[in-house]
C-alpha cells in the first residue's frame, strides 16, 4: 500500500512539474491513459480533485497546491537519498580485516597501502600483526597474508611478493672477536640470536646448497620476538642473525652489518595472500588486485 502510495504521489509530482500528461508519461515512461488512471485513482483515495483541466494546461487545484506543498519536500529527499546509495554502491566501501606477520606488513602491505587508500576513500584496512597462523575464518579475518607453503590447502592463495632470500649477518665488531663461519654446521659454535614464533618456537635456520637441505639448531643468549629487534641486537653486536636478506641489505652495504655463508643461501617462497573459498568482498578484490604480484 504504501509503495503504490509512493508511485502515484511520484506521478502527481511530474504532472505538476509538467503541467502536461502527455509530457509526464513520457517523461515517466509509461502511456497517457495509464498515467490519467493513476491521478484518476488518487484523486479517488483522497476524495478531492487534485488538477484542473483544460484543453491547453492541467494545473493544480487549491488541494493539489496543498498537498504539493506538503509532499515536495519529502519526495525530494528520497529522491536524493536514493542518489546517495546509488553512488555507494558505484563507491567501494567497507572494512578489510587482515593477519599478516611483521615482515609481511613492512615490505609488502605498507608500499602499497597509501595509494590504494587515496584510490579509495570509503575502504578501511585493520591489520593485525601476528607470527602465528591465524584462523582467519575463527577469527573473522578478511583474510591472511603469510609465506607459500605456510598455507593451507583449503584455502585459496594469491602471490604478492618475490622470493624471499635469507641471509646470516653479523657485526664487524662481532667478527673482530669471532671467526666467519665457513659452514653453517659451524653456526653451533657461535652466539646466535633466535627468532621465537608464537606458534612454532625458534625459526629454522635453514641453509641450502647444490639442492641439499641443512637445518642447523643454533643457541645464544637473545631470544627476541620481532624480526627487527633481531636486526638491531645483531647490529649492536650482540650475535648472529637470520633474516631476510632485503631486510639487512641497507645495513650491510652501509657497513653495519657483515654477511657470511653467502653461498648457503636459502630461498623461501613469497608472501600470499589468501582468504576461504566464501565470496570475497569488493573491498578485498580491490586491495588484491593492488597486491597481486608480476614477476
Amino acid at each position: 500500500m504504501i509503495g503504490d502510495n509512493l508511485r502515484d504521489l511520484h506521478a502527481f509530482l511530474i504532472v505538476s512539474e509538467e503541467q502536461s500528461f502527455t509530457r509526464a508519461a513520457k517523461r515517466l515512461g509509461v502511456s497517457q491513459s495509464a498515467l490519467s488512471q493513476t491521478i484518476r485513482l488518487l484523486e479517488e483515495r483522497m476524495d478531492m480533485p487534485l488538477f484542473q483541466r483544460t484543453t491547453r494546461r492541467v494545473s493544480p487545484t487549491e488541494a493539489g497546491e496543498r498537498l504539493l506543498t506538503l509532499i515536495g519536500p519529502a519526495m525530494e529527499e528520497i529522491q536524493q537519498g536514493l542518489a546517495q546509495m546509488n553512488a555507494l554502491r558505484s563507491r567501494p566501501a567497507g572494512t578489510i580485516r587482515l593477519s599478516a606477520d611483521e615482515y609481511a606488513v613492512h615490505t609488502v602491505l605498507w608500499p602499497a597501502l597509501p595509494a590504494f587508500l587515496a584510490n579509495y576513500p570509503d575502504i578501511k584496512v585493520e591489520i593485525t600483526t601476528d607470527y602465528g597462523l591465524a584462523d582467519i575464518v575463527g577469527q573473522r579475518y578478511d583474510a591472511g597474508v603469510r609465506r607459500g607453503g605456510l598455507i593451507s590447502r583449503d584455502m585459496i592463495a594469491v602471490r604478492i611478493g618475490p622470493d624471499i632470500p635469507m641471509a646470516v649477518v653479523g657485526s664487524p665488531a662481532y667478527f673482530e672477536r669471532n671467526p666467519k663461519p665457513r659452514r653453517p654446521q659451524q653456526l653451533i659454535e657461535h652466539n646466535c640470536i633466535n627468532l621465537r614464533l608464537p606458534s612454532q618456537g625458534y625459526f629454522g635456520w635453514v641453509f641450502r646448497k647444490s639442492s641439499k637441505e641443512h637445518r642447523v639448531k643454533v643457541d645464544g643468549q637473545v631470544v627476541l620476538n620481532s624480526i627487527f629487534q633481531v636486526v638491531e641486537a645483531a647490529v649492536a653486536g650482540l650475535g648472529l642473525a637470520y633474516v631476510p636478506e632485503q631486510l639487512v641489505r641497507s645495513r650491510i652495504d652501509a657497513g653495519q652489518l657483515v654477511e657470511v655463508l653467502r653461498e648457503w643461501r636459502q630461498v623461501y617462497e613469497g608472501y600470499h595472500l589468501y582468504y576461504s573459498n566464501r565470496r570475497k568482498s569488493p573491498p578485498l578484490s580491490l586491495l588484491l588486485e593492488a597486491l597481486r604480484y608480476t614477476a
